[in-house]
């Protein structure tokens, strides 16, 4: 599907349907519970919005991901997507809150395409033989909803697209660090197999036989240090939100950072267990995080130039920007900073004690 939204398709669509949104919020809380506690710090106008975009995402994925046939499973939610543009959705909540946020917020039908194709690559079982491929992957699964996010704050310019979707690749190759046991035992590689024949190792044995060394560690630690150049990059893009997002955004980033260095101080050792970020410190992440709502890090002497794997997003949107709509805030009550950080404090002990029930 390669058609997208013309200016009048956008002027005349609908941007008003009836839809739960709490079940929506339930599909969200399905997926990454660190970025869902950082997303309640975004200002109240736009939580239904991130909310809607999330639960589609995690609608898709487990679509694609858990279905018997995958590539039946892509074609109808492209059909959907279609209907989405359209503006006639069907009667799924999700994809009734997808139709309000894209043509409210002028989304590109390109990255939700991406975003799709991503989730396939998953369920394909995709080999990736080098670190290019593995970006490409998160810029798939994870830079297009950086890309959406940073639209629907009403931050669309080269620069803004290009922090916002490698924010999203770091956060992935983070993911990708601390679950290589996981995804192992599911038969899923994505550290690059190339970097296991640079020490003549066979990537496919491994895969078989799944266990924690030095080589392993070695591979971990390459991973988390291109995610830490990527957060770098990542933090200037702060700079392009509105205030009032941005502590959300740096809450995000800090926390999923957090995951890399607590790992670094398990041993790098993400085949035997888990690694979790303690409730006490994504707090204190979350605490560090509020400074930016009032002073935005300083910008680089010289412009970075898009990662090479969100190249392709940055056009989308510079493609597209003609047909983004003005950003319109959707009604619900306003809370203070203050107040949303007394919710996350609750949130973050539920979230534990859920955790240890679970373990």
């Amino acid at each position: 599907m390669s058609n997208h939204l013309s200016d009048a398709s956008l002027k005349s669509a609908p941007v008003s349907l009836p839809y739960d949104l709490e079940a929506c919020t339930e599909l969200m809380r399905g997926g990454s519970k660190s970025f869902f506690a950082a997303s309640r710090l975004l200002p109240a106008r736009l939580r239904p919005p991130a909310i809607a975009l999330y639960a589609f995402c995690r609608l898709a994925d487990d679509a694609i991901d858990d279905g018997d046939d995958p590539v039946l499973a892509m074609a109808d939610l492209k059909s959907r997507l279609a209907a989405i543009y359209a503006g006639r959705p069907g009667a799924e909540d999700a994809d009734r809150a997808l139709t309000v946020v894209v043509h409210r917020y002028g989304i590109p039908c390109g990255l939700l395409e991406a975003l799709l194709d991503g989730f396939l690559w998953d369920s394909q079982g995709r080999r990736y033989e080098t670190l290019a491929d593995v970006e490409a992957y998160g810029a798939r699964v994870a830079g297009t909803v950086g890309a959406m996010m940073s639209i629907i704050m009403g931050a669309s310019t080269d620069t803004a697209i290009a922090r916002a979707s490698e924010l999203g690749v770091a956060m992935q190759l983070t993911n990708i660090a601390r679950d290589i046991g996981d995804d192992a035992r599911m038969g899923r590689l994505y550290i690059p197999r190339a970097w296991f024949r640079e020490i003549g190792m066979d990537a496919d044995a491994w895969l078989a036989n799944p266990v924690f060394d030095s080589r392993i560690a070695g591979f971990t630690q390459r991973l988390l240090l291109r995610a830490d150049a990527l957060y770098r990059r990542g933090e200037f893009g702060l700079a392009e939100l509105p205030w009032d997002c941005r502590p959300a955004i740096q809450a995000a980033r800090l926390v999923y950072a957090e995951i890399g260095k607590q790992l670094e101080r398990e041993g790098l050792n993400s085949v035997n267990h888990r690694t979790v970020v303690s409730t006490a410190r994504k707090l204190a992440l979350i605490a560090k995080a509020t400074a930016v709502a009032v002073k935005a890090p300083v910008l680089p002497d010289v412009p970075l130039s898009p990662v090479p794997a969100i190249h392709y997003l940055v056009d989308i949107v510079s493609c597209e920007r003609h047909s983004l709509s003005i950003q319109k805030p959707w009604t619900v009550p306003s809370r203070s900073f203050d107040q949303r950080v007394a919710w996350m404090l609750d949130l973050f002990g539920r979230l534990e004690q859920r955790e240890r029930a679970e373990r």
